[in-house]
């Protein structure tokens, strides 16, 4: 990406993404019985507190100028599986809340753009100069947040998908998948970093979000 605009407005996308997904799994946590989260400050919009300096600014902004895939992760939220109400459950919710949150900022992009961009409803004048970089970063919201969902949900460790699939396995089950989750998750993300299999999971959802978009 040369575009050093474009790089900002990636990069700003991407921080606010993060925070929520973490403000996200902090927030499930406290409802679900364990207010860990709360008490480390984690229950905040603030990027400050989530941010990991290698995975949140280094290295997403190294993949950035340079053309990789865009890649990266913040501070993981901490919890205490004994405080919750039911751990099995818990563990679930909290797992789930980050990708949910990155869908529903999916969704509102998408509705901000449908409305003032790609309906009859407002005419896109309305923005004048501004309309170009409001498209291009609600666009880019849009996108950003398909793939971080689509991203998360994958059941390999240490991804949310992996705490979902072990909590919905039964007890023995689930201590094997434990035991080797080191192992699975180096292959595994080796594997989707490296094969571009992340691109042929989230193609099929682009597709079907374009052309809502521009029907």
């Amino acid at each position: 990406m040369d575009d050093p605009g474009k790089i900002v407005i990636w990069f700003v996308i991407f921080l606010l993404s993060l925070t929520v997904h973490e403000c996200a799994h902090a927030l499930a946590a406290e409802m679900s019985g364990d207010p860990t989260g709360r008490y480390l400050g984690r229950v905040t919009l603030n990027p400050v507190p989530h941010i990991d300096p290698l995975g949140t600014i280094v290295l997403p902004l190294m993949m950035m100028i340079y053309g990789g895939m865009m890649f990266g992760w913040a501070k993981p939220v901490p919890f205490n599986p004994l405080h919750l109400r039911s751990r099995k459950m818990g563990e679930i919710v909290i797992a789930l809340a980050g990708p949910a949150s990155n869908i529903v900022l999916a969704i509102i992009c998408f509705v901000m753009l449908k409305v003032f961009f790609y309906s009859s409803l407002v005419s896109p004048d309305i923005w004048g100069e501004m309309g170009f970089p409001i498209g291009t970063t609600l666009t880019i919201g849009l996108q950003l947040n398909i793939l971080l969902a689509v991203f998360n949900l994958i059941p390999i460790p240490p991804l949310d998908g992996h705490h979902v699939l072990r909590n919905l396995l039964p007890d023995s089950l689930a201590e094997s998948f434990a035991q080797a989750s080191p192992m699975i998750g180096i292959v595994g993300m080796a594997l989707l970093l490296f094969t571009g299999f992340t691109a042929y999971l989230v193609s099929p959802i682009f597709n079907v979000v374009n052309n809502l978009l521009y029907r």
